[in-house]
């Protein structure tokens, strides 16, 4: 059953040489989480395909290179629209990942005896958008140092789904935040700027 798709890594691991090490009870060792393996082993049974846990079975499937279990759950709708929709969006988005690291290297820095971190980040939907970003700026009535800018980007998603991809990304590292609209305070020259959100961490 471990060699079902003789080109895959896994049939690569029980066919090839050096065998793999097996402990005293005759069980092979294979040196990673196992975790969502069951559901590559029930694939390889019976070609049935998990329900839950959809991209970490994918992750699993590309690293034993098990090529119909790949091509199967990327035509799920979850990773459809993972692979197909969301990744290609944030492809659009400058420097997105980057800001995400920061966004979290921000929040554990700030964390220090308090239950709650709080960052403002500031999206910028357009090109017209960048153009306002100086007066915003000068608009914004709190601390600019941490400010982690996102945009523009040329893509048909709006600032609600690229605030949706934040929360999402960072949730998926097992923090936990809540984002909301951050009110200037003022007006310039009779101009509010909606630009800026708060994000806040959730750390007891």
């Amino acid at each position: 059953m471990l060699r079902k798709h003789p080109n895959s890594k896994l049939a690569e691991l029980f066919s090839g040489q050096p065998r793999l090490r097996t402990d005293p009870q005759g069980r092979y060792f294979i040196d990673r989480d196992g975790s969502h393996f069951g559901a590559v082993l029930e694939f390889l049974r019976s070609e049935q395909l998990p329900t839950a846990n959809i991209l970490e079975v994918h992750k699993e499937a590309v690293h034993y290179d098990i090529k119909p279990l790949i091509k199967r759950l990327e035509e799920t709708p979850p990773l459809f629209g993972e692979l197909v929709g969301r990744q290609q969006f944030l492809a659009k988005v400058p420097h997105y990942q980057e800001n995400i690291e920061v966004l979290i290297r921000i929040a554990r820095a700030e964390a220090i005896a308090a239950r709650h971190s709080t960052i403002l980040i500031c999206v910028l939907r357009t090109d017209e958008d960048l153009g306002y970003y100086d007066n915003a700026i000068n608009n914004l009535e709190a601390d600019k140092d941490s400010l982690v800018t996102f945009g523009p980007w040329k893509a048909a998603p709006s600032v609600r789904d690229l605030l949706d991809c934040v929360k999402m990304d960072i949730e998926r590292q097992g923090y936990r935040v809540s984002i909301e609209p951050h009110v200037t305070g003022r007006l310039f020259l009779s101009r509010s700027y909606d630009f800026f959100y708060k994000l806040t961490f959730t750390w007891w």
